[in-house]
């Protein structure tokens, strides 16, 4: 049977079980959540695109992987990539045309050492690209794991060649040792910001700057075994005295080590870029380092969900207060649902310019964290100076020991934009596009953890999935997502290959209707060239509903062609109906009245199955695609079909389309044919008497039922 599929808003019940700690003093700030009935935000995407070759340019090198590392290279119209001990200088408009590589591979000296260290030759005791990132002079400054021993390099392009300097510099604290450990780098100001790990075995955890050398403490208040996500850079004023550095990372909650379990939280955390640490207290350590849990609430959901990427959008014309952070989270429970979170960069200022702390106290038997009522040094603890030395003992004091904020930063409208079940959100990036309404939207792509892009937007509160398309046919996880305003390509990159893939996908609706349901900003129906085309391909003014999905607005659209079958009684008939929307119901005809489902009358994903075929089954069959909006109900016929039985004529139905009627004539004439040739052999056998053979002899032996003499004429 045919299934109804629902995006958004509906309505279900979800129990937010409170994480409470037993003990009194343990109460979790995340558990103060009510039983409340809530909707689902599940994004159910309107198309499903399975994976094809021309769903865009592909890149993969044979016994080469990790194609991870990104740096796009728009000035020289390339997309440099990093995998496997190997960087590779591709087309940014076609990816597929690759200008120059070059190898970056270990020495067999180097793999016996990892060896040692009991690491796998192959999967872990090779040179990983785990860092690309322009610096000046038109250099590209690049890292990799170096079978566990991490090195860092210069890179260049001239003359269509890449080559490496050489340089051999040290990656300790700069590029991870383990190819599998989360870790997260920028370059800003030709300066190295990195959070990774400081030793092979990946204990000591930092958030590291490369000049001058500065660092977080090594203690669990600050950072306690955390799974490092991104860094993103702030500039907060011209002068640039008061930008700050972001770092977005999960890490096991010491507030709330009563519970019963390890509590894994998300983190946002901040450092000033211009702190050079202290003078006495807290030397070449940051003294700005604060960080606050974030908070992704997921109906349902008994524990905090994960962070696993973000991505920042800022409008240059607009303060940089406006600017949104974008993440995505999974679940640590058994639950999979994943969730995209949008957070106001003024709300999380706010948390750390003005929030209170916590700090540790005694209390009875143990130790807890509570919120710190006491009074604030001045100047405040994580605060920008521009003389981070000059700092009193008492500031650093408090900060080496206090890091952590009490508030939590909620997202904006306390809710998830979307919720999403199955394979695991990976990857997110946001683009702003206007509609023709003038209206800016921002589109959010999404990679998945089984190769899938998403992309969808947020129409007033509601969260519409345009499309979910299969980019990597091995269904390997989305690792990296990249695009380029400039060819308005959007570039994944996963542990097989890279796919480039266009912003607009508007060739993949057929006719207006499907154009304007599919609620795509980049896209509009262009009625004088009859397509679907991308708003900034044509200046003529197009048909575009985004918000409300009013298919109405489109012109009166021309009847299925009809295709003839015919059926043997007793047989099965299978008429097929392509989907056309996931938010689609489809609805059968038979010559104009519904037709319901039963043991002989199945309806299929694609079609309709009738088994044990009858005469009563033969008429005109429509197969319609109902699909609602917030505005009305839309109908489509997507196919139509004259059933009839074999060798039974079946007139068609007020039809006087050209190929059914020459399809008629055919039939009318096979039919004269086979009757001629009929008589004719009758006539031979003497079964039929001649016109001009009426004797009573021939009468008599065609009618004599019960005369013993041969009937045959010879």
């Amino acid at each position: 049977m045919s299934q109804r599929v629902y995006l958004g808003m509906g309505l279900r019940t979800a129990a937010m079980h409170p994480l409470l700690c037993i003990s009194i003093f343990c109460s979790l700030p995340l558990a103060l959540m009510l039983d409340v009935v809530e909707p689902p935000l599940d994004g159910v995407p309107r198309r499903y695109v399975p994976y094809h070759s021309d769903n865009g340019h592909h890149f993969h090198e044979e016994a080469v992987s990790n194609f991870t590392v990104m740096l796009l290279r728009e000035d020289l119209n390339l997309l440099l990539v990093g995998a496997r001990e190997a960087v590779y200088a591709l087309e940014l408009d076609d990816i597929s045309k690759k200008h120059a590589s070059v190898k970056w591979e270990v020495t067999q000296q180097q793999k016996n050492d990892c060896k040692i260290k009991v690491r796998d030759p192959e999967t872990q005791c090779r040179n990983f690209i785990k860092i690309l990132h322009n610096i000046d002079d038109n250099m590209i400054y690049v890292c990799g794991t170096n079978a566990f021993d991490p090195e860092c390099d210069y890179l260049s392009y001239a003359n269509g060649e890449l080559s490496l300097a050489n340089a051999g510099e040290d990656g300790k604290g700069k590029c991870p040792f383990n190819p599998f450990q989360r870790h997260a780098s920028l370059m800003v100001d030709d300066n190295l910001y990195s959070a990774t790990s400081m030793n092979f075995l990946g204990s000591e955890l930092v958030l590291m700057r490369s000049s001058p050398p500065i660092r977080t403490e090594i203690k669990t208040s600050w950072l306690n075994e955390p799974n490092f996500v991104s860094l993103v850079q702030m500039p907060e004023n011209d002068q640039g005295n008061d930008d700050k550095v972001y770092l977005f990372f999960s890490e096991m909650a010491v507030e709330y080590d009563c519970y019963k379990k390890p509590v894994v939280v998300s983190r946002i955390a901040r450092v000033c870029k211009d702190d050079m640490g202290g003078k006495r207290t807290l030397q070449r350590k940051w003294t700005s380092f604060l960080k606050a849990r974030l908070e992704c609430p997921v109906p349902g959901s008994q524990l905090p969900n994960i962070i696993q990427n973000t991505y920042l959008w800022c409008d240059p014309q607009k303060h940089w207060k406006e600017c949104v952070f974008y993440a995505i989270f999974t679940p640590q429970s058994d639950t999979e649902v994943s969730a995209v979170c949008a957070y106001a960069v003024s709300d999380v200022n706010r948390v750390f310019e003005e929030g209170q702390f916590k700090t540790l106290v005694h209390e009875q038997t143990s130790y807890i964290w509570v919120a710190y009522s006491g009074e604030v040094p001045d100047p405040r603890p994580g605060s920008c100076q521009t003389k981070s030395m000059d700092l009193p003992d008492q500031t650093l004091l408090f900060i080496k020991d206090k890091p952590l904020m009490d508030d939590v930063i909620q997202p904006i409208g306390e809710k998830a934009l979307l919720e999403g079940r199955g394979a695991a959100f990976t990857s997110i990036v946001v683009n702003r596009v206007q509609a023709a309404d003038g209206r800016d939207y921002h589109v959010m792509f999404i990679g998945t953890a089984d190769g899938c892009l998403l992309k969808g937007v947020n129409y007033d509160g509601e969260m519409f999935i345009i499309e979910q398309v299969q980019l990597f046919q091995t269904r390997e996880a989305i690792k990296i997502l990249q695009f380029s305003n400039v060819t308005g390509q959007l570039y994944a990159g996963s542990d097989y290959g890279v796919v480039q893939v266009p912003l607009a996908t508007c060739g993949r609706s057929s006719s207006c209707m499907d154009c304007i349901l599919a609620r795509d900003p980049y896209c509009g129906w262009d009625s004088e060239a009859g397509k679907c085309v991308a708003l900034l391909s044509t200046q003529r003014k197009l048909i575009q509903s985004v918000r409300d999905g009013a298919a109405s607005l489109c012109p009166t659209t021309e009847a299925a062609l009809v295709v003839n079958k015919s059926f043997l009684p007793g047989g099965s008939v299978k008429l097929l109906c392509p989907v056309l929307s996931n938010l689609a119901i489809t609805d059968w005809e038979q010559d104009g009245h519904h037709v319901a489902p039963s043991l002989r009358h199945q309806l299929l994903k694609d079609g309709l199955l009738i088994l044990n075929a009858s005469d009563s089954d033969a008429g005109l069959y429509r197969c319609l695609s109902v699909e609602r909006t917030k505005v009305d109900k839309y109908t489509t016929t997507v196919a139509e079909y004259q059933l009839s039985v074999l060798g039974k004529t079946q007139i068609p139905q007020a039809q006087t389309n050209g190929t059914s009627v020459v399809g008629l004539q055919v039939a009318i004439g096979f039919l004269t044919v086979l009757l001629v040739a009929l008589l004719a052999w009758n006539f031979y056998k003497g079964h039929l008497p001649l016109p001009w053979n009426c004797g009573g002899k021939m009468r008599g032996k065609w009618y004599g039922a019960n005369t013993q003499e041969d009937p045959s004429p010879l």
